[in-house]
């Protein structure tokens, strides 16, 4: 876990702000006391998707700039306004046969904006009309963590009969990555340390049909020794029987005995397992979830630990699980 220290810029506009809050009848305050920009965003690339859509991605800002937004450009011109926690994103309504340039900057707080980001370029395809047949799915995905933070990904080429023009990587569901066509293999950046990843792939059109999701690939990735132990809980297990299902997982070392867990299904927060005292699993911890949903119900489960700091820790493995009559 990073020490809770607040970095020098950060810290010198919070002491604006206690001054402002202390003395509201002040004038000189407020966005004047902080004129140093962001950095320019890191790591832009443009990927077309389909014959009207570009598919655009960049790194996210340190900590230390205070980034609260990013502005995409396509060929000088705003059409994308994103807060911080969003550094990726569809620019569609475009026009097949056409080569775009896209642009990114960062904003602070203060309303401070970085330069732009080095010119990330992409062409998009020739529209094929009536075209509403997905590609196949990727037949094999395979993944290994390459450190802390990164995940080498790797997947069979899917079949379209009008060609395939992109890679999405989805992960919990949430596409977070789109590869080329010609790619059968990417780099995901920007990971957690420490936490369990599932991984999955869809093949697109110029169509923008999507085919299926390709098998899911697990991957974990290392613990960083400047962070401390992983925080998702380990070996999780979910399994299926006639109006329940039984869960299973290893606490992780949080400090002190984890007391409490957040269970998501189908992506979605459904309860908060507490554990009372004298209880606390400081191992292998069990649940079992009564539900009265109807058979062949298709769930994906993961949780997550609440950590002694108050903060959720990283999720778990994802499974998928398939209700029983």
């Amino acid at each position: 876990m990073r020490p809770i220290t607040a970095p020098r810029r950060a810290g010198a506009v919070l002491a604006a702000l206690a001054l402002c809050l202390a003395a509201p009848a002040l004038s000189a305050c407020g966005a004047d006391s902080d004129t140093t920009p962001p950095h320019a965003p890191a790591g832009l690339t443009a990927q077309a998707g389909s014959a009207t859509s570009v598919h655009v991605m960049w790194e996210s800002a340190a900590p230390a700039d205070g980034v609260t937004g990013y502005q995409v450009f396509q060929d000088g011109r705003l059409v994308r306004e994103l807060p911080a926690e969003k550094t990726m994103t569809d620019v569609t309504g475009l026009t097949p046969r056409t080569a775009y340039a896209f642009t990114v900057r960062a904003r602070d707080a203060a309303g401070n904006r970085s330069a732009e980001a080095p010119a990330a370029r992409a062409a998009t395809p020739a529209a094929r009309p009536e075209d509403h047949a997905p590609p196949t799915a990727p037949p094999a995905t395979t993944g290994r963590a390459e450190g802390p933070r990164t995940v080498r990904l790797a997947w069979t080429p899917a079949t379209d009969d009008t060609g395939v023009t992109a890679y999405d990587v989805y992960q919990g569901g949430i596409r977070i990555h789109t590869a080329g066509a010609a790619e059968t293999a990417t780099t995901l950046t920007d990971l957690q340390p420490g936490t369990a990843y599932s991984f999955t792939v869809r093949a697109r059109d110029g169509s923008d049909n999507s085919s299926a999701d390709g098998p899911p690939v697990a991957v974990t990735t290392p613990g960083d020794p400047a962070q401390g132990p992983g925080t998702a809980p380990g070996a999780f297990t979910a399994a299926a029987s006639p109006g329940t299902v039984d869960l299973g997982w290893t606490a992780p070392d949080a400090g002190r005995g984890t007391d409490e867990y957040q269970l998501y299904v189908n992506d979605r927060p459904v309860t908060v397992i507490r554990f009372g005292a004298g209880a606390v699993p400081k191992d292998r911890a069990s649940y079992r979830l009564t539900t009265t949903e109807p058979a062949g119900t298709v769930w994906t489960l993961k949780l997550r630990a609440r950590l002694p700091d108050g903060n959720w820790g990283a999720f778990s493995e994802e499974r998928r699980i398939t209700l029983p009559g």
